[in-house]
């Protein structure tokens, strides 16, 4: 391959999107205190989509009033207000020719800062490893959660619908990424230490997929066939960032094998790393591996792959499209610079301190 193979136009689900990059979903904590997206968010956005990504997968967005919201200052997407703001941003982001969906999330555990609400829920009442982020908001320990029932569990996989529909009808997205990775809620009931339960949304790992299997059926079912649909997963997460699946390519066959016959259509693979093996002992890539138990199934790889040689690499082993998240960062217009080979920017942290916003310095001068 090279790197013309990376401008070559695709399609999701019918979606036809100009070549083979994507703007990972990263969280920057830009929309008003009450969930509503900024015009901050609308520049940095649109300033992507200028750069030449044919597809944009927002931040995680919160689905309820209830427990979802995981940090402050997070846009939301639970009534008309926020899906206004988001219109604009769906807008801009058409008006240059890309495409853009937004990621549906839920904190349970990890949640740093709810507008809504006061403490947190998970499958079980465990409290999570490792501190809360500071550029972020958090301080100290995360909390505690409650257990949730199995009452509130259903509410949570209707929320996910309704958020759902309110983001393709109101807000204008092109499609859909359920947020089933790094630790928050999917994550934790699909994480054997974080889920201890021993009814049917807990047991071995099919049995804790349960969960996003049920949100993916419900999110389809409300949205119809015709919208892209997929989800989001990962071995590592926010708070525990090496954790990898205690059973390695048995773990992997289960859970892509599941995956590929929920309907979705694609599946958005994040790793530190993505182009080294998933497992110790086991030469294949999380992306192999995706491929080789779900063979007709769109993937999305995303981990370190800025440099263009590792991202044709990941293509190679199986991806369809590449995610960057750093990469993109320190460069909206990645796609430009690799066509004209132009050299990339390198990321600088300090842009995400001392909280994650979005500085001035990432919009364009004309902002």
């Amino acid at each position: 391959m090279n790197i013309s193979d990376l401008f070559t136009e695709h399609h999701i689900s019918g979606l036809p999107l100009r070549n083979r990059m994507v703007v990972a979903p990263m969280t920057r904590i830009t929309a008003s205190e009450d969930g509503i997206p900024s015009d901050r968010m609308k520049d940095y956005y649109e300033d992507f989509a200028r750069g030449g990504f044919a597809l944009i997968i927002t931040e995680g967005t919160y689905i309820d009033t209830e427990w979802s919201q995981t940090y402050s200052y997070q846009g939301g997407i639970v009534n008309s207000e926020q899906a206004a703001g988001w219109k604009k941003i769906t807008d801009a982001v058409h008006a240059k020719g890309g495409r853009i969906f937004s990621q549906l999330q839920h904190s349970g555990a990890l949640s740093q800062g709810n507008y809504y609400k006061d403490g947190t829920v998970g499958p079980s009442a465990i409290r999570p490893v490792g501190e809360q982020m500071i550029f972020y908001r958090g301080e100290g320990k995360y909390r505690i959660p409650r257990e949730l029932n199995d009452e509130e569990i259903q509410a949570i996989i209707n929320s996910f619908a309704d958020a759902a529909a309110l983001a393709i009808t109101e807000a204008g997205f092109d499609g859909l990424e359920i947020h089933g990775a790094n630790g928050y809620l999917l994550d934790q009931f699909f994480t054997e230490y974080t889920n201890q339960r021993k009814d049917k949304w807990g047991g071995d790992i099919a049995g804790r997929l349960t969960l996003s299997l049920m949100v993916i059926h419900a999110v389809r079912e409300r949205v119809g066939r015709d919208i892209p649909v997929g989800i989001r997963i990962s071995q590592g997460k926010v708070n525990d960032f090496f954790h990898k699946w205690a059973d390695g390519e048995d773990d992997a066959r289960i859970a892509f094998t599941l995956l590929a016959e929920s309907g979705i259509d694609f599946l958005h693979l994040t790793e530190f790393e993505a182009w080294k093996p998933a497992f110790e002992g086991n030469p294949l890539s999380l992306v192999a591996l995706a491929r080789k138990y779900a063979p007709n199934l769109t993937i999305i790889a995303n981990g370190s792959l800025h440099d263009a040689d590792k991202a044709l690499q990941v293509v190679e082993n199986g991806a369809n499209y590449i995610a960057l998240g750093r990469g993109a960062l320190a460069n909206h217009d990645w796609p430009k610079r690799i066509r004209n080979g132009e050299n990339v920017r390198e990321f600088d942290s300090s842009i995400l301190g001392p909280i994650a916003d979005i500085k001035d310095s990432e919009l364009p001068l004309s902002c």
